[in-house]
């Protein structure tokens, strides 16, 4: 066991503590979580979500920085546009970080200024929610990744293939709706690949989904291409057939997809293939998932779930140990360096360090809305018993959450 001091934002001591081990013992400090894919809705979407609430559940969820997506209304597709959510954002409980989009207004047509966005501090370009299916756009984008230092994350989803899926191909015929093929993400990332490899740009690949697509990763890494690529909670755990049990509720682009191809994305992230869990938080007012397969909107929330998602799945299944150092990598150390912010985010629990970490302790609880800080409770979670929860989170020296738990914490760091 150990006892941490903080001073003037830093951790002021780290060292052995005095106290027998006990219970808290178990409890440990990890670095401040990093989601590189979060919907905040603002401006335009207040209804499902403010800056305010979606920093409130990040917060919650043991996150210091989140990347904001682009799909706003109107679109952060512009400096100024970026400045003002940052300036929206400031003094929340998370750093914001905007993403830029990658095309004008979303639309797939035309790329945005990239330098200029670049200057104004954007480190990841995305039109997520969209693909950038145009294949010499993304040439042109990637030529500008490279040029720029920054990073492009696709929502790797062919149009002409997925046509109006709504749900995984395998189940998709007892259900009477139209199907998504695996196919449809998978021939994007196999020509975004080939384009990263002949412009040297960095490419991410959000939410990967299928088997396919972790073989061609796995084959692009072995090749040394300038790849990352992210997992979510929901992919990790859940599978189509809990689509078909439970309904629209569970409506998500990409869809959940077969347990083969769940085994495949674990086994990916757990060998590091897949480098990041990022959340995909996508909130939306009850109202909009009430609707049927095809009219129900697509997304779901995961910040205040998504680390004991992770403790479970980098959990031993013979001895029950967690390996928190990976938790720590794939939630906090690597979307901070595929995010372009590793001098500021992601950093080790060490004496002298920023005191940016949350506390996480073998606290059983059982996910509901009611507990919520986001305004929605679109989870795909409801009702699981998770082993493990986010106690505290401080920013910089700053408590931005607090669960109240019976005892003094004294919690092992991770380094």
């Amino acid at each position: 066991m150990w006892d941490l001091e903080v001073a003037g934002g830093l951790i002021g001591s780290l060292r052995p503590s005095d106290v027998p081990p006990g219970r808290d013992a178990h409890a440990v400090v990890l670095p401040g979580l990093v989601d590189l894919h979060t919907h905040l809705r603002e401006p335009g979407g207040e209804e499902a979500e403010t800056l305010a609430s979606g920093a409130r559940a990040a917060a919650a969820g043991g996150f210091t920085d989140v990347f904001a997506m682009a799909n706003t209304s109107p679109v952060t597709d512009t400096a100024e546009r970026v400045r003002a959510l940052r300036a929206r954002a400031d003094g929340l409980p998370v750093r914001v970080h905007p993403v830029g989009a990658a095309t004008t207004g979303l639309a797939g047509t035309a790329l945005v200024d990239v330098p200029a966005l670049a200057a104004a501090g954007v480190t990841v370009f995305s039109d997520d929610g969209r693909c950038v299916d145009d294949a010499g756009l993304v040439r042109d984008l990637l030529t500008a990744m490279a040029r720029h230092g920054t990073v492009f994350a696709q929502h790797a989803q062919s149009a002409s293939i997925v046509r109006d899926g709504v749900v995984n191909d395998a189940v998709a015929g007892r259900l009477g709706v139209p199907g998504w093929p695996a196919a449809g993400e998978e021939a994007v990332i196999g020509r975004d690949l080939a384009l990263a490899a002949a412009t040297g740009g960095r490419l991410h690949l959000c939410h990967v989904s299928t088997a396919g697509a972790v073989a061609l990763l796995r084959s692009a890494k072995r090749d040394g291409l300038p790849v990352t690529a992210e997992v979510t909670p929901h992919h990790l755990v859940l599978t189509d057939g809990h689509a078909a049990a439970e309904g629209p509720a569970l409506k998500v682009n990409p869809p959940l997809r077969t347990a083969r191809d769940v085994a495949a994305v674990r086994a990916a992230l757990l060998d590091g293939t897949i480098d990041v869990v990022a959340t995909d938080h996508a909130p939306h007012p009850a109202r909009a998932k009430s609707g049927s397969w095809r009219s129900a909107a697509f997304g779901l929330t995961s910040l205040e779930t998504a680390l004991p998602v992770v403790a479970e799945v980098f959990t031993d299944p013979g001895t029950g140990a967690v390996d928190w150092s990976a938790v720590s990598r794939v939630t906090s150390f690597a979307p901070a360096a595929a995010g372009g912010i590793a001098a500021t985010a992601g950093r080790p629990v060490t004496a002298g360090g920023p005191a940016t970490f949350c506390v996480v302790q073998p606290l059983p609880w059982r996910a509901a809305p009611a507990a919520w800080h986001s305004r929605s409770a679109n989870s795909p979670f409801h009702g699981r018993r998770f082993a493990h929860r986010v106690t505290a989170t401080v920013l910089a020296g700053h408590p931005t959450h607090l669960l109240p738990t019976p005892g003094a914490v004294r919690p092992e760091p991770v380094r």
